[in-house]
């Protein structure tokens, strides 16, 4: 993950009720990231994935993506 690209187009995939699947476009990375951390409930962070340039990250590697020191934006209070 150190060649991340913060800045590049994100799609973002949350699991919700099992069957049903959203999906949201971003124009940065780090907009994404944002949303899942920050305004997701831990229960659908879960079931989350970000793809970024062809490759795909799971809750655990977005969240790691979010506390390292290379993010961009401002961090808030994440959602519980």
């Amino acid at each position: 993950m150190l060649t991340f690209d913060y800045r590049a187009t994100a799609e973002l995939f949350t699991a919700q009720h099992r069957s049903r699947v959203r999906y949201q476009r971003f124009a940065r990375a780090a907009e994404a990231i944002r949303y899942a951390i920050e305004n997701l409930p831990a229960k659908d962070l879960a079931g989350t994935s970000l793809e970024v340039n062809d490759a795909r990250y799971n809750a655990t590697e977005i969240r790691a993506l979010y506390d390292s020191r290379r993010y961009p934006l401002a961090r808030r209070k994440p959602s519980l």
